[in-house]
């Protein structure tokens, strides 16, 4: 039931803010017994799919802007290659300190911006 609530919760954050599910992927990764590089890793994986399941829905709803999306994804993909790259070579404790800072910036940044 656990698992249940927390991946529905995964997805509604995914589905609702266009992302954001890795914000509570990884937390969630990390208490079933995954080290911090591999619940990165893995929240991608999960991330990945519901992030499909989302664009569908909101392609079908005409919601989805495929011309602007297009122009980011080349440089998405060459930002996806970096960041796994270099997980790979992060230190777990250095992941969890950035992993933090970023999402403290963003909330800071949604709300006073």
């Amino acid at each position: 039931m656990k698992r249940f609530l927390k991946g529905t919760l995964c997805g509604f954050l995914n589905g609702f803010f266009g992302s954001g599910g890795g914000v509570l992927a990884v937390p969630v990764l990390e208490k079933e017994g995954c080290e911090p590089n591999e619940a990165h890793a893995s929240s991608v994986a999960l991330i990945f799919v519901l992030s499909l399941v989302t664009a569908v829905f909101y392609g079908f709803s005409g919601n989805l802007d495929f011309a602007v999306a297009w122009k980011y994804i080349p440089y998405g993909i060459a930002g996806a290659l970096c960041g796994s790259f270099f997980l790979k070579k992060i230190n777990s404790v250095l992941l969890k300190r950035l992993f933090g800072a970023v999402i403290i910036a963003a909330a800071v940044r949604i709300l006073f911006v």
